[in-house]
């Protein structure tokens, strides 16, 4: 009989939050609110242990912290969050983690090593897309509460198992995986032992900058800020972020003044707001690949003729002047330029001849048909297009299959695809993060622990899995990076995957926004600085 009081605080938060929305829409926005258009659809969840796609890092580095992060103006280096001080035994086995006092989650609970401890064994027993980013240290679901101690309220010790690179631990504790949550709220939220999974997607547990007030999925979230923050109260009240798929409809936003900031804006787009006085733009250098993934199940894709006649078959100059200019730079490797390692040599352009010469080869002088997996968002549609129409010229019939992020995301992550069209991101800014990923794959089976984007292509490499694994425990810095170099040109010749662009992150403003600066990753998208003056 009746109506939960769940249900009913539901219902306000809804009607909150549709009065909210409708006020900025007609009007120009509040002075403490930031209200961004952005392409959100590519959101899964915001529960840490899970979220693993640009928009839902994004989201979650705002409303969590971590023992460590990163210095921005610094060159990136690593500093001290929820950690204030931190050592390293001399085997590089140990770390010891001393934690700020004070600090409390937005629900008012005190931050302890307990939470530490918990968000920890949490995150490695669902194990969910980014869970590798801590098993990778032998914390296993059986054994991460031997590996991670709270030796007092204050002190966390943290044993991996092999002697790694310690700079390359550290990076990882910078990874949205490794936030930490409110122990005790999850715990209160926990249903049928899923750890709180299913209320986190849409909810916060955090001591960040911000916490969520309303989240509807493709459409908008917003975030309340956290003034008792260790850091300070963020500069704004409130972050709106809408969705809004079209950039010319961004654009014609934040002519108006309805939004503040446009994330999405094309090359077009970039170009007609450049003469309007009242908007300037943002940009920043991201670590994003743009690449295509080639599915090794296709027993096409599966011929190494085959896999270096598509590279021969892109118009990478065409593309990058004609579709992407000012917003990705060509980049052939997996490891983005500002990385140790990464490489400039760019081995491919548009061949037909060559391509042709090598599918004949293959024994497929008429080419064949194949599908590829496309979000239905720009640049990627114009993208997929340019690259359907050369490789057309060989004989290849690509055929494209619309979809939104998550559903096109879900389909890659299970294998499902014959070729996939996506961006891939640093999870941390050690080079290891797209090493990993490209150039591992442990198990090629259904079952696999890690499930790298090697693995999703179904590549099976496990000679290159070694010199990659290797080269993490490598402490002298210049012999790595070498490493590194000679990986990515065997991987530019063998992989399934087609390295075309690396993102210049660009947004456009309103004038009087201050301190949006993109970071090199999704973790380091900060909104607590941003200011209206």
């Amino acid at each position: 009989m009746g109506i939960s009081m769940r249900h009913v605080a539901k219902l306000m938060a809804a009607s909150a939050f549709a009065v909210l929305m409708a006020s900025t829409a007609q009007a120009q926005t509040p002075k403490d609110t930031i209200v961004m258009a952005k392409q959100i659809d590519d959101i899964i969840t915001l529960d840490p242990a899970e979220a693993f796609e640009f928009s839902g890092v994004e989201v979650v580095t705002n409303l969590y912290d971590k023992l460590i992060g990163v210095d921005l103006k610094n060159n990136n280096a690593l500093i001290g969050e929820l950690a204030q001080s931190w050592t390293v035994s001399p085997d590089n086995l140990t770390y010891t983690f001393k934690l700020r006092p004070g600090v409390k989650f937005h629900s008012g609970n005190p931050l302890t090593a307990a939470d530490v401890v918990y968000s920890f064994q949490r995150a490695v027993t669902l194990n969910k897309s980014p869970g590798f980013i801590l098993t990778q240290f032998g914390l296993t679901k059986d054994t991460v509460l031997d590996k991670v101690k709270a030796a007092d309220d204050n002190t966390v010790v943290i044993t991996v198992s092999k002697p790694f690179a310690p700079s390359f631990f550290l990076n990882c504790l910078t990874s949205g995986v490794a936030s930490i949550v409110d122990s005790k709220l999850v715990k209160a939220n926990e249903k049928d032992g899923d750890w709180g999974n299913g209320w986190l997607k849409l909810a916060s547990a955090g001591s960040g900058a911000y916490k969520v007030r309303a989240y509807r999925p493709n459409e908008q979230y917003a975030l309340d800020a956290n003034e008792g923050w260790y850091k300070g109260a963020p500069k704004t009240k409130r972050v709106i972020v809408r969705h809004v798929a079209e950039p010319a409809s961004q654009r014609l936003l934040l002519e108006k003044g309805d939004i503040d900031i446009a994330r999405n804006l094309s090359k077009d787009q970039l170009a007609a707001v450049k003469g309007n006085a009242n908007v300037e733009i943002v940009q920043g250098d991201k670590g994003y690949i743009l690449y295509l993934g080639l599915n090794q199940k296709n027993p096409n894709l599966a011929k190494p003729e085959v896999r270096e006649a598509l590279k021969w078959l892109v118009d990478y100059d065409a593309i990058e002047k004609n579709i992407v200019e000012g917003t990705y730079k060509g980049h052939e490797a997996f490891l983005p330029k500002g990385f140790l390692g990464a490489i400039d040599d760019k081995p491919y352009k548009l061949d037909v001849a060559k391509a042709k010469e090598l599918l004949a080869k293959a024994g497929l002088p008429n080419g064949f048909t194949v599908t590829i997996d496309t979000r239905s968002v720009n640049p990627i549609t114009d993208i997929t297009q340019a690259i359907q129409s050369t490789w057309a010229q060989a004989g290849i019939k690509l055929e494209i299959i619309p979809g939104d992020g998550k559903q096109t995301l879900t389909k890659y992550r299970a294998r499902t695809h014959d070729i996939y069209i996506g961006q891939w991101g640093p999870d941390y800014l050690d080079p290891h993060t797209n090493a990993e990923t490209f150039a591992i794959n442990e198990n090629n089976g259904e079952d696999a622990k890690s499930k790298t984007l090697a693995w999703r292509n179904a590549w099976d490499i496990p000679e290159m899995t070694k010199v990659t694994q290797a080269n993490v425990l490598e402490t002298d810095a210049a012999k790595r990076a070498a490493v590194y170099g000679d990986l990515q040109r065997e991987h530019q010749k063998v992989s399934p995957f087609v390295i075309m662009f690396q993102q210049v992150e660009v947004s456009a403003q309103r004038k009087n926004v201050d301190n949006w600066v993109i970071g090199p990753s999704s973790d380091t998208n900060f909104y607590a600085p941003i200011a209206k003056n």
